[in-house]
């Protein structure tokens, strides 16, 4: 196991939230707590959900974006029991900036977040082709 890698027994989350807490303010750490607690147990008893998890809702309304940012990274480490995911910001033309969470091998290699970055283009232009075809159809486009 490599130093970035803990058991998937949740050791990694408490080690991220420990240095979260000495680094960050007490406020900004029981924000941050507010949102990813939610997070963090519906993991645990439900399992590793299957979609993106947004980090919107009640708690996250009107948080900083560094906040939100370090949300990202300790659910991240909770889904991959690592301490190495890394948050990046990809230039999308389309929709502009779209942060997003990768380990460190794919953060730094350039083609894949070209290939991330194509494919949230892809993803973004196959939405709204649905969401034309709802619009024209009468159908709620809220998706």
């Amino acid at each position: 196991m490599n130093d970035d890698e803990l058991s998937p027994d949740g050791r990694a989350v408490e080690v991220y939230l420990d240095l979260l807490r000495v680094r960050m303010p007490e406020e900004d750490y029981e924000l941050l707590l507010g949102v990813v607690d939610p997070v963090l147990r519906a993991i645990e008893e439900q399992g590793v959900p299957s979609a993106d998890l947004p980090l919107e809702g009640a708690h996250a309304q009107g948080l900083p974006q560094e906040i939100r940012d370090e949300a990202a990274l300790v659910i991240a480490t909770a889904v991959t029991g690592r301490l190495d995911n890394e948050l990046v910001v990809l230039d999308i033309e389309e929709t502009g900036p779209v942060r997003v969470v990768t380990d460190a091998a794919t953060a730094a290699d350039p083609a894949r977040l070209t290939e991330i970055a194509d494919y949230i283009r892809d993803r973004h232009q196959e939405t709204e082709e649905l969401r034309g075809i709802a619009e024209a159809s009468d159908m709620p486009t809220d998706f």
